[in-house]
């Protein structure tokens, strides 16, 4: 799939944005975001646009229009097709995260409508489980539309930042520099990960909950969080950050 992403990349502006758009319409998709594996494309084709092989704006339209598209579709189906989708066997097996969505879309459904936009395996129930309870479209419109615009950045993002380590002059500070930006990445997505599963303590029963009781984590996400903030303030000092900014503004504003 990559490899045919980049195919299309090097082949024409056209169907690098068709592809943009196709990942992210399907990544929005009911149940066909499920098994996607959408964060990783969406890494890959962020790489691409850090490179410059595709512009950053071009690419965010294409992802925001196939978001649209992916999300509407899915409304549809919940709304035109809410009876056999309850009697549905392949539902039964997310009916518990279903159930849960659709609690949530009656409690706040703005909030989660937006929330859950960012969230994978909510991203392609919300919309069906919103269809499905009959949710006004004035009420499904302005969260929708506000998630599909700051959605494709945010995903495309962290392989932006990949794309342009890339072009990194090769030096040994800048070897050593791709690794370091490489460390503090993740360990800025841990803290944001372990401070997530901090406030949702409780709420939340999965894998990590048996490593990861609230008293662990009341210490242990403020410290990571801690460190990852030290280290990306370190990592402003480094003598070849301003190259990396100064490639990075080019992807923003060239």
């Amino acid at each position: 799939m990559e490899a045919w992403i980049q195919h299309l990349f090097t082949q024409s502006l056209e169907y690098a944005l068709i592809a943009v758009a196709l990942v992210t319409f399907l990544e929005s998709l009911a149940f066909v975001g499920l098994l996607l594996p959408g964060t990783v494309l969406m890494a890959s084709l962020g790489a691409l646009v850090g490179s410059g092989q595709i512009g950053l704006y071009p690419a965010w339209a294409a992802g925001l229009a196939g978001c649209l598209i992916g999300d509407w579709v899915s409304y549809g189906i919940g709304w035109k097709f809410q009876g056999p989708l309850h009697r549905w066997k392949y539902l039964k097996k997310y009916q518990g995260l279903l159930d849960k969505t659709e609690h949530a879309l009656h409690q706040h459904s703005m909030f989660t409508i937006l929330v859950g936009r960012f969230v994978g395996p909510t991203r392609p129930l919300i919309p069906l489980a919103a269809g499905m309870l009959e949710l006004p479209v004035r009420k499904f419109l302005p969260p929708n539309i506000i998630g599909c615009i700051l959605w494709p950045p945010a995903y495309l993002m962290p392989g932006i930042l990949a794309g342009v380590a890339i072009d990194v002059p090769q030096a040994a500070q800048g070897d050593s520099f791709k690794w370091l930006l490489l460390l503090v990445t993740i360990l800025l997505w841990l803290g944001g990960w372990l401070l997530w599963r901090w406030w949702r303590s409780g709420k939340t029963v999965d894998w990590a909950s048996k490593y990861l009781p609230r008293d662990r984590l009341r210490w242990l996400a403020p410290l990571m969080a801690g460190v990852a903030v030290a280290a990306f303030i370190a990592l402003l000092f480094h003598p070849m950050m301003p190259i990396f900014l100064q490639l990075l503004w080019k992807v923003f504003f060239a």
